[in-house]
């Protein structure tokens, strides 16, 4: 039924449909259930070349009895904002990890970051965000490790009671992409390093130059592109500021 859990027949038939190369639109019709139940069991369960029926089953009765630990702890929602419609913005931020999720970043870590970015003043108490989500310390510990190798979050210390907070800036994808370009100047020189080795006369060397080539090539239009944005909204701040009266 449309709306419910999916049984384990339905995830054995949704790992033989991957198998014979069904797309998961196919794979949903065949079910009858919608095109995203199937997306998300997929995404959320080793994607389309390591979803294992009986592994996604078990997985799934697990994230159930957490499930229902959880419940029992007292929730602790977002303060109301005026002139906010509170459940349109959760909804939304379901939605946001939703997509994080689907791009690949691990689906608790995706919780944690929209938790902060939709937090008033952008930081959270790691005991705040296990009763918001309602999850285990250990799950927000994993997932703010994640975020901090990511340059996405980063610590400080609450000087009023000497709690460690968990903070997400302004700037904090200008960070991120920064340490991307980082990432790739690294990776392109390592993959340099392996054309030279391999030889830029053989096919494998040349790829690998290729390689290193692009990288190289996103990691400064990375760099260029936030100094472009840095310019534009410098300019943007002062010509408001000469528009102001007084």
């Amino acid at each position: 039924m449309p709306g419910a859990r999916l049984t384990q027949q339905e995830r054995h038939r949704i790992a033989t449909g991957l198998a014979e190369g069904w797309g998961y639109g196919e794979i949903a019709r065949q079910l009858g259930r919608p095109t995203s139940t199937v997306t998300r069991e997929i995404a959320r369960n080793g994607g389309p070349s390591g979803y294992r029926a009986d592994r996604a089953q078990r997985a799934t009765v697990q994230r159930s009895r957490r499930g229902r630990a959880a419940a029992g702890r007292e929730a602790v929602p977002e303060p109301a904002v005026p002139g906010r419609d509170t459940e349109e913005v959760r909804q939304f931020g379901d939605r946001l990890a939703e997509f994080l999720a689907l791009g690949g970043m691990p689906r608790m870590t995706a919780r944690v970051l929209v938790c902060l970015q939709l937090t008033e003043d952008g930081a959270l108490t790691a005991g705040e965000l296990v009763r918001r989500l309602r999850v285990s310390p250990a799950s927000v510990s994993k997932a703010v490790g994640y975020l901090e190798v990511q340059a996405l979050v980063r610590r400080e210390r609450d000087g009023r009671n000497r709690r460690e907070r968990y903070v997400i800036d302004d700037d904090v994808w200008h960070r991120a992409l920064l340490a991307s370009a980082e990432r790739n100047a690294v990776l392109a020189g390592i993959t340099r390093h392996g054309a030279e080795l391999l030889g830029p006369a053989t096919a494998a060397g040349a790829r690998m130059d290729g390689a290193a080539a692009l990288l190289d090539r996103i990691g400064q239009d990375i760099v260029r592109g936030i100094r472009q944005w840095h310019e534009e909204s410098r300019r943007g701040r002062e010509n408001a500021g000469a528009a102001s009266p007084g």
